[in-house]
């Protein structure tokens, strides 16, 4: 990879990074599901009118747009909300590595290698260890969320692959079109109408800088760095690097929200990244892996 490359990946990793305490800016004042919803809308106008829709079935699109808007990014920003840092929330969201691999197990019938295996049993051991060990940054609910995040991350790639479609930032564009209006219904349906007057009345300027950080740098610009690298290069050399998104996250956790890990945490959060990059580093990059890759924000 050239330095040039390399550089721009590296940017969007510390930009996805940074994107968890964007995430957090936003949802401590007003409801995160309206939040994300806002990102989405944000996101797609006015560069869907350009962008041409890509040739598949509406029903990729709209699947798509359920599972990743309020699947993933809803159920992440929630898990903010109820109580997980946003550095711990990246770290566990790369939980989606395993269910990734046990879905390729399951569904396409993938071999399962010893060295993946050995990095599933260590990546697991960490992450009890940082949920046991806590200091406040983890909560029981936030927990939970987050692996329903981390379980719709495969899902999203099976939709994205069933769609067999080659024109990955239009889909997720597309897709995206029909993110907004499930995470307001859900929304609406766990806090009522008035839930709408009250974020109208809490959105600040943090609301805003949150919302167009989520939609510009992180979504548009690093959806277009990404899927362009994904051209150039293996997908064996681009995956691991995904793992740079947990560590830029735990530092601007730190230096924004003064977010701390134990002693135990720090060391359990290292086996834990092992433990995945183990499960990254295979010779093949599965079929599920290389949409995850693809899909990855």
């Amino acid at each position: 990879m050239s330095a040039r490359d390399a550089g721009l990946v590296i940017l969007v990793m510390a930009i996805w990074g940074f994107n968890f305490s964007m995430i957090r800016l936003g949802v401590s004042e007003t409801d995160p599901l309206l939040v994300v919803a806002m990102r989405f809308i944000c996101a797609i106008l006015p560069l869907i009118f350009f962008i041409p829709r890509p040739k598949v079935a509406w029903r990729y699109l709209l699947a798509y747009g359920v599972v990743f808007g309020t699947g993933i990014w809803g159920m992440a920003s929630c898990s903010i909300t109820f109580g997980l840092s946003s550095g711990m929330a990246s770290v566990l969201l790369q939980t989606d590595v395993i269910t990734t691999v046990l879905v390729g197990v399951w569904l396409y019938k993938e071999p399962l290698s010893k060295r993946m295996q050995i990095g599933m049993g260590i990546a697991l051991i960490g992450l009890m260890i940082s949920i046991v060990f806590t200091n406040g940054n983890v909560t029981l609910l936030g927990t939970g969320l987050i692996f329903v995040a981390a379980i719709c991350w495969p899902l999203a790639g099976v939709i994205m692959k069933r769609a067999n479609t080659k024109q990955t930032f239009a889909f997720n564009l597309w897709g995206m079109l029909f993110a907004p209006l499930p995470l307001i219904g859900l929304s609406l349906a766990l806090n009522g109408v008035d839930v709408l007057a009250l974020t109208y009345q809490n959105w600040t300027l943090n609301s805003w800088v949150s919302v167009l950080f989520q939609a510009y740098p992180t979504t548009l610009f690093g959806y277009w760095v990404w899927n362009k690298m994904l051209l150039k290069y293996p997908m064996s050399q681009m995956a691991p690097l995904t793992l740079l998104v947990s560590v830029f996250a735990l530092i601007s956790g730190y230096f924004v929200f003064d977010e701390q890990l134990s002693l135990a945490q720090w060391v359990s959060c290292s086996a834990f990244l092992i433990g995945i990059l183990l499960v990254l580093s295979k010779p093949k990059i599965s079929k599920t892996q290389q949409v995850r890759c693809e899909s990855v924000s």
